[in-house]
């Protein structure tokens, strides 16, 4: 191309020296180019995800923050008054509030401490090489599956007071017939079980996916000291799986705290109010009846940013706990292998 150049007239290597600039001009475009990309593309491909959120997840928050902070009527949303903290204050001070919060942390505790014990039993009898596994696996996932209507429907009426199933099974034992929905305990056992039977499954599938991430090795050297499934559930699957029981407890705890429909469909016509005298209303019901039956916006606002406070707290506080429970298990396997 020199050679060309120097050979030829000036207009004739000028169009040369254009000829062999262009390539290069075009590569260091198209390097700009894939650059560019490469900085780009991966946002373009999360932008739906933050803008659906920022649409449907991040204003919501803030304008039910927002709306708060003000008296407002469901009647009439555009009519605000400005009383600041006032809905927070009056909610510390209803009766109905701490009732409300009291039913939701029992209902939990009765609910989840069950469900997450039985779902590692049933994951770990799964774990083991069992005929059928994959139509018990299905199984325990059908619940999961079937709505929340259709199950608290189904379990309202085996435990009707007159002629429910759960009522004939204890008359067998010569136990008089509960009256499940009036009664405060049984009422929150009857709203507890409806939980237990929809979640155990779904918890137990998780639990057994993080079971096979264990090493085989593990197991079969627990065999060959003489440990038996009990043991190796203590010492192998439970150290091997804290991570995933962590979360399990953290997303349930949520579950717990935001528990609407089961109570809502347990209780018929009257289940917004959580019973005639409140005695399984949570806090989700509380918000419920405020916000659309008190057509009290304001206040039903506070109640959930104050839920959205109790679920932070709770999270932070599991955080916490699991974080304590990993150092003090790494110290003490430190102090073994010593």
């Amino acid at each position: 191309m020199r050679l060309k150049a120097q050979m030829a007239t000036p207009d004739q290597a000028g169009s040369l020296v254009a000829e062999a600039r262009g390539p290069r001009q075009r590569s260091a475009w198209r390097t700009r180019l894939t650059k560019l990309d490469a900085k780009v593309s991966p946002y373009l491909y999360i932008s739906p995800f933050f803008l659906l959120f920022a649409g449907f997840g991040l204003f919501p928050l803030a304008y039910t923050a927002w709306i708060s902070l003000h008296s407002v009527s469901l009647q009439n949303v555009d009519d605000r008054t400005w009383v600041g903290l006032d809905n927070y204050s009056r909610l510390i001070h209803d009766d109905q509030f701490w009732n409300a919060v009291m039913n939701t942390l029992t209902i939990g505790l009765i609910s989840t401490v069950p469900q997450l014990l039985m779902a590692l039993g049933l994951a770990h009898l799964l774990h083991y090489k069992l005929r059928g596994s994959t139509f018990f696996r299905v199984s325990l996932l059908m619940p999961y599956a079937t709505s929340v209507a259709a199950a608290t429907i189904v379990f309202a009426m085996l435990f009707g007071r007159d002629f429910g199933l759960i009522n004939w099974f204890l008359g067998v034992f010569g136990v008089d017939n509960i009256d499940w929905e009036n009664g405060k305990w049984s009422s929150q056992i009857a709203i507890s079980t409806i939980v237990t039977w929809r979640w155990t499954g779904y918890n137990a599938l998780i639990y057994l996916a993080a079971m096979q991430a264990i090493p085989k090795d593990l197991y079969e050297a627990a065999e060959v000291d003489g440990a038996s499934r009990w043991q190796q559930l203590r010492h192998v699957t439970i150290p091997g799986i804290k991570p995933t029981i962590v979360f399990t407890v953290i997303i349930s705890t949520i579950g717990a705290t935001q528990l609407f429909g089961e109570p809502l469909l347990f209780g018929g016509a009257g289940g917004y109010r959580g019973g005639a005298d409140h005695q399984y209303q949570t806090l989700g019901l509380l918000l419920y009846e405020q916000g659309w039956f008190n057509f009290q916006l304001g206040r039903a606002a506070a109640t959930a940013w104050t839920m959205f406070l109790i679920i932070m707290v709770a999270v932070a506080v599991n955080a916490l706990l699991a974080s304590r429970g990993r150092s003090a298990f790494t110290i003490g396997r430190r102090r073994r292998q010593a």
